[in-house]
């Protein structure tokens, strides 16, 4: 039986990693749940899956979970996580955490050589040489969670790389890729919200609207499989069904294909080398049509944003993810419209001098610059 720790166990990958442990309760044994501030859900998720420890990042929730719980272990506050993320006893560590903040606790789980299945796309973004690295040292294993990057290690396992010609990440295209650019210049926080497919957190949403999170993923694609980054594509794929396409040399390609719905990527990450049966309903293959378009930069100009900052390297990957964080927030509190994220991302882009980081600290000041010049450009505005 597998120990499983959950960081960002009440976001939408964490409850749907519970809903898989439920359903194979002799494979799978919650070890550990991290949780923001949201201790209502956490309660209900420690009174049906009775952890040994729980971590509670917002120190007053924790205090108030305290008072509640007795019969487990409480972790209060960053460190909280991060002794959570690095539990000896833990066997697979699912890192869910949302934005930077999950970037800390997966290198923890990396500098203790645990399985990491990871679906903290912005920790590989912000610092993918550095975990890579600290990997290879602790002998960390990274298995992605993301149902394209999941698609991906399913196609070229075992696969020789130099058969590769390129490999193509599918997106939906969110609510607008039928859209002209100025029809959703001054589109409203709900509509960009309105996702066709998939039911997210905010951030990630709006990402998924102006294709950034697309162009997180390139990034992502690239530390994790060693594929350079002119040698992957995106494709929109409005029916979510294709995960991923493989181009090989000689012009043929492999696929990945399932229903839209994370728990799949999610069971194979903590199953693997095992398969479980009955994930996910099976494709009803009667009027299904496959349509593949390439993206439209100028609809979509946060994914040129995201492939230049992968080109730079170095410290800029982690000023686009502070910088689009910051953007994004603005845009849901009102601050700015939605064609003004890519404007404030390009310019504290545009002003930042990239560098090789050697630390993790160093990360976190590139960061905490951006944010800082983000937020006076919103001021500004």
């Amino acid at each position: 039986m597998k120990k499983v720790v959950i960081l960002g166990s009440t976001g939408s990958i964490g409850k749907s990693s519970l809903q898989v442990i439920k359903q194979f309760p002799e494979k799978f044994k919650v070890l550990g749940l991290a949780a923001k501030s949201s201790i209502s859900q956490l309660i209900e998720q420690i009174e049906e899956f009775s952890p040994e420890y729980v971590a509670v990042c917002d120190k007053r929730a924790c205090e108030q979970m305290r008072k509640k719980i007795k019969s487990v272990k409480i972790l209060c506050g960053v460190e909280g996580i991060l002794e959570i993320a690095r539990l000896q006893e833990a066997d697979i560590v699912l890192s869910a955490i949302v934005g930077a903040a999950g970037l800390l606790p997966t290198y923890e789980a990396v500098k203790a050589g645990k399985v990491i299945a990871l679906a903290n796309k912005e920790s590989l973004v912000m610092a993918g040489q550095l975990i890579k690295n600290e990997a290879k040292k602790s002998r960390a294993k990274i298995i992605p969670v993301d149902s394209e990057h999941s698609a991906v290690f399913q196609c070229i396992n075992s696969c020789n790389s130099s058969y590769i010609k390129k490999i193509w990440l599918t997106a939906s295209g969110g609510p607008f890729w039928r859209k002209k650019p100025h029809e959703i210049e001054d589109v409203t926080p709900e509509e960009a919200l309105n996702h066709p497919k998939w039911k997210m957190g905010k951030r990630i949403t709006i990402d998924s609207a102006t294709l950034m999170n697309k162009g997180f993923e390139v990034i992502e694609a690239h530390f994790l499989f060693d594929i350079p980054v002119e040698k992957i594509g995106v494709l929109i794929h409005p029916q979510s069904i294709v995960h991923c396409l493989v181009e090989f040399i000689d012009g043929t390609y492999l696929s990945q294909m399932s229903v839209p719905d994370m728990k799949a990527p999610i069971a194979l990450a903590l199953s693997i080398p095992e398969r479980l049966p009955d994930i996910v309903e099976p494709i009803q293959w009667s009027g299904v049509q496959l349509n593949f378009e390439l993206p439209d930069t100028g609809l979509f100009p946060c994914l040129k944003l995201a492939y230049e900052a992968a080109n730079a390297g170095g410290s800029m990957p982690a000023v686009l993810n502070a910088a689009d964080e910051v953007a994004v927030e603005a845009f849901l509190s009102g601050k700015l419209k939605f064609k003004e994220i890519y404007t404030v991302i390009k310019k504290i882009m545009d002003a930042h001098k990239s560098f090789s980081p050697d630390s993790i600290e160093d990360i976190i000041e590139a960061d905490r610059w951006a944010r800082k010049k983000a937020m006076e450009e919103i001021e500004k505005k």
